[in-house]
């Protein structure tokens, strides 16, 4: 998959470099109405890159802040916000940094063959031009409320899925969300902190 001249600076950035990424839209062409209607899961994607904007879009409907305190676009028990978010593509591996609206870029490699070959996954994560990874870090929700933060957790999981998936629909862009994999490989291929539990992964891409 060809790399554009817009996500070079992706590609070219050294590990450990935190990249801006542009501005959220707050308006769009689709309803949310329109977007829960037509939102299906798909597993096949055209073979055309994304725009760094559409890339920022989706991670900024995910986690992204909205307001003072750190507040994000998705709810969390508790404001205890226990989800790291990473984007997989060809130009590596990046976290997103919701405060920022920014990436920092963890690893040079593209993962997404040996996440889908090691990690088992049942869609092949190359096929789609990125794929967002949730990570959750239990103990910043657990602290607060016990055992009972583990729930809590991953209800905020599928308050930040359902978000990118919706915005990913809007932009006309297909998703699918996948929970069947192997989490200490996917641990490892993505050399997740220790405290770091990947428990959702999400390619997009264009629909064909």
């Amino acid at each position: 998959m060809p790399v554009t001249r817009e996500l070079e600076s992706l590609q070219n950035a050294p590990v450990g470099a935190r990249l801006p990424l542009p501005a959220p839209r707050l308006k769009g062409a689709f309803s949310v109405e329109e977007a829960l209607q037509r939102r299906r899961s798909l597993r096949k994607f055209a073979p055309d890159p994304l725009t760094l904007e559409e890339i920022a879009q989706l991670l900024w409907s995910a986690q992204g802040a909205t307001g003072q305190g750190g507040r994000r676009t998705a709810p969390s028990a508790g404001a205890c916000y226990p989800l790291e978010v990473y984007l997989a593509c060809a130009e590596g591996l990046f976290r997103y940094l919701p405060g920022e609206h920014a990436l920092e870029k963890t690893m040079a490699e593209d993962v997404r063959t040996p996440l889908t070959a090691k990690g088992h996954t049942n869609v092949p994560l190359p096929a789609a031009p990125i794929a967002l990874i949730f990570a959750a870090v239990y103990a910043r929700t657990t602290q607060r409320y016990g055992e009972r933060g583990i729930r809590y957790t991953h209800i905020d999981l599928g308050h930040a899925a359902q978000n990118a998936q919706l915005q990913a629909e809007a932009l006309g862009l297909a998703s699918v969300a996948l929970g069947a994999f192997d989490d200490d490989v996917i641990a490892q291929v993505l050399h997740l902190p220790a405290d770091q539990k990947p428990i959702y992964l999400i390619p997009f891409g264009r629909k064909v």
